[in-house]
């Protein structure tokens, strides 16, 4: 049986990007950007699970040739392996798709896939549930703990306590294969040794460039409403007390005067109230 495969994926981001008053671009600069705090616990976590399962670590992220350096610092930390991926990532559905065809690559699915909750750059935190739904896998999302739970004839689960509302807390058996998220501050990511830290930097990524899939484009159609607009109708004239009355249609014909009934029985109020709708040509 080969080794369990923890994947971690890093979202390589700029947390400081600042428009161009003339271009308006948003250029993001390499030695500002990086994995947020929540990434970084990811990585731990990842370690960690690596480490207790006797499997190896897989840090990968989807972006351009400055996020290798945020790939090294993974490598410096503990992780065995790494993967850069040049593909779609304007917003979770193709950043999971690019994930997914670059994991792919490599001959082999991850048996866990360990991200942070939300990214520095203002994400909605959706990646790791299209990650989950991609793959059928089941899902465990917003951890503050995670850990190696029990061990049963099918396989190893983790525990994962996930934070409720209110103060509480929530914990799950998540069987594996898994997709987790974790908020940060979850743990303290562990420092790089002197010689890991020397060796990542001689370390060759590999890089993967995946395409966006046929038919992911929108096709934008004729612009119209979304529904038929109102019939247009001249407005009342007159003081406030006429417009009030002909737009309630209060005095328009016919119009029956208002009266008030007494009856002395249930069957004479159902009575009145059957020739009231026979009258104005209701069904009995």
């Amino acid at each position: 049986m080969s080794a369990v495969l923890v994947a971690v994926a890093l979202r390589w981001a700029d947390p400081r990007v600042t428009a161009h008053p003339l271009t308006g671009t948003a250029p993001t600069a390499p030695y500002a950007a990086g994995a947020g705090p929540a990434d970084r616990c990811a990585l731990e976590h990842a370690l960690r699970l690596a480490e207790r399962l006797g499997g190896r670590c897989l840090a990968v992220t989807v972006g351009p040739a400055g996020a290798e350096e945020m790939l090294r610092e993974a490598l410096a930390a503990g992780a065995d392996e790494a993967l850069r991926v040049e593909g779609p990532d304007g917003d979770e559905a193709a950043t999971a798709h690019s994930l997914l065809t670059g994991l792919a690559s490599r001959g082999r699915t991850p048996d866990v896939v360990v991200c942070g909750d939300r990214s520095v750059d203002r994400g909605t935190g959706a990646t790791p549930a299209h990650l989950a739904a991609r793959l059928g896998w089941a899902q465990a999302l917003g951890l503050v703990e995670l850990s190696v739970g029990d061990v049963v004839p099918e396989g190893a689960r983790l525990r994962a306590v996930r934070r409720l509302d209110g103060g509480r807390a929530e914990e799950l058996q998540v069987p594996l294969p898994a997709v987790c998220s974790v908020e940060p501050g979850t743990v303290r990511p562990r420092r790089a040794p002197l010689a890991t830290a020397l060796a990542a930097r001689r370390a060759e990524i590999p890089v993967v460039r995946v395409t966006a899939p046929e038919g992911a484009a929108v096709r934008a159609g004729r612009v119209r409403p979304y529904r038929p607009r109102a019939k247009v109708l001249p407005g009342p004239e007159g003081g406030t007390r006429q417009r009030l009355l002909a737009l309630t249609g209060a005095l328009a014909p016919p119009r029956t005067p208002p009266r008030v009934v007494t009856p002395d029985s249930p069957e004479e109020a159902a009575e009145l109230l059957l020739a009231h709708l026979r009258e104005h040509g209701a069904e009995a």
